[in-house]
């Protein structure tokens, strides 16, 4: 880690700014994933058997890109966005195959 003693005042205060702002922005994250396995488990008490939902991908996307007025470049952006939506899928994934282990075991609904 680098010596902080002989940062100027202004980088130190500014750098504090980004680390408190960086955990805001892990807790919002996992908040998002958190309603995405939310959404997961209500489709699949629905009876949607698909995980990915290529339209409401391509809205989210749709809607970030229109959200952004930068600095952060447009592809930038939903290149984040896009492993976002990745990872919760792959949440919504590991949900499923618990539910169906758990079922497995437990018998029939």
């Amino acid at each position: 880690m680098p010596d902080q003693r002989h940062e100027p005042p202004e980088v130190a205060r500014l750098r504090r700014r980004i680390d408190a702002l960086d955990r805001r922005i892990v807790r919002l994250l996992n908040q998002r994933a958190e309603l995405g396995r939310e959404v997961g488990r209500a489709k699949a008490a629905a009876g949607r058997g698909r995980v990915r939902d290529d339209d409401r991908e391509r809205e989210v996307l749709l809607r970030v890109a229109m959200a952004n007025d930068g600095p952060l470049p447009q592809a930038d952006l939903l290149g984040i966005y896009r492993r976002l939506v990745a990872t919760t899928r792959r949440l919504e994934s590991a949900d499923r195959r618990a539910a169906r282990a758990s079922r497995g075991r437990l018998g029939p609904d």
